[in-house]
């Protein structure tokens, strides 16, 4: 099998170190400057500074060197994904193609497989999600991953061939769990930030976790997912890293507005936008989703942090 790395963020960067251990990779930057100084440098200064790329890590910002490999996989921001499959139609059209971006797409309340599906009709597709920070697959650390496919042959043959010494991949044939998985724990996790930014306590971070994993089960359930993807590693085993860790960047926007200080734009929050689109589906199909809600006025400025509170405390007693 021959790989490609849709993406030099520091997601796309780590994954491409990590498979280099199994062989060459072709590592894309849409930006030819960028490329340039990864070769030149060797490393991604930019986003995983200190850490060398492998000599068989093959940097480019040509597309058509990058559709030659069998399995493309595609770690761009979610909200960018539709425009980098539409923009290189043709040259992605005969690969294989791995999603790796985790969240829901604005204007369409679709998945990273239903825009692929969409963009590309029976393209060849499965999803890479789970609890996985870029600097700790970087560094060759232990890491856990779902790897969904809803071909059995392809995510088998998928599993053996993107497995590395320090990356295990679980299979699954629940896509719509994976998805919606990945992309409502980020959404937890900016409201999990924002507790701990405003000094709320520990405490009430286990229950907004908790109560946010009952009102992730609640919707996915309801729109195909299984209850044991949910329980797995694209569900609550990454709504527990990004709503405890600082290197969320979820959870860093979370802290930021508890803190009431001014976040940079130009770090991409996948939850934000996730947040307002899973808004739009709960609207449609009448889920009750509080927190969601919550998290849309915080970032929307609309709710504050004192009014967050009592909106969820003020809700009724009921049973577990």
């Amino acid at each position: 099998m021959s790989v490609a790395v849709i993406g030099a963020g520091a997601f796309g960067t780590a994954l491409a170190i990590s498979l280099a251990g199994n062989g060459r990779v072709m590592l894309w930057s849409r930006s030819a400057d960028h490329a340039a100084l990864m070769r030149a440098e060797r490393q991604n200064m930019a986003r995983l500074p200190g850490i060398a790329l492998p000599e068989n890590i093959d940097v480019t910002c040509e597309m058509n060197f990058v559709s030659d490999q069998s399995t493309l996989l595609l770690a761009v921001p979610m909200q960018q994904l539709r425009n980098v499959l539409t923009s290189h139609r043709t040259a992605l059209s005969q690969a294989t193609l791995v999603a790796c971006c985790k969240g829901i797409e604005l204007d369409t309340g679709l998945g990273p497989l239903a825009v692929i599906s969409e963009v590309l009709p029976g393209a060849r597709s499965a999803l890479l999600t789970g609890p996985g920070f870029a600097a700790d697959i970087a560094h060759g650390l232990p890491t856990a991953l779902t790897l969904a496919c809803t071909d059995v042959a392809l995510g088998k043959a998928l599993q053996q061939d993107l497995s590395t010494a320090n990356l295990r991949l679980y299979r699954s044939t629940d896509t719509i769990g994976a998805e919606l998985g990945g992309a409502l724990k980020n959404v937890m996790a900016i409201a999990c930030g924002a507790v701990m930014g405003a000094g709320l306590g520990v405490s009430a971070r286990a229950a907004l976790m908790t109560r946010g994993y009952a009102e992730m089960l609640r919707m996915a359930t309801s729109l195909g997912a299984q209850a044991e993807t949910m329980a797995g590693l694209s569900g609550f085993g990454d709504l527990a890293l990004t709503c405890t860790s600082e290197q969320s960047r979820n959870y860093q926007l979370g802290l930021s507005i508890g803190r009431q200080n001014v976040f940079d734009a130009a770090i991409t929050v996948e939850g934000a936008a996730t947040a307002r689109a899973v808004m739009g589906l709960a609207e449609e199909h009448g889920f009750d989703m509080p927190i969601t809600a919550c998290v849309v006025g915080l970032i929307d400025q609309t709710l504050t942090i004192t009014g967050a509170m009592a909106e969820l405390l003020a809700r009724p007693l009921k049973e577990e």
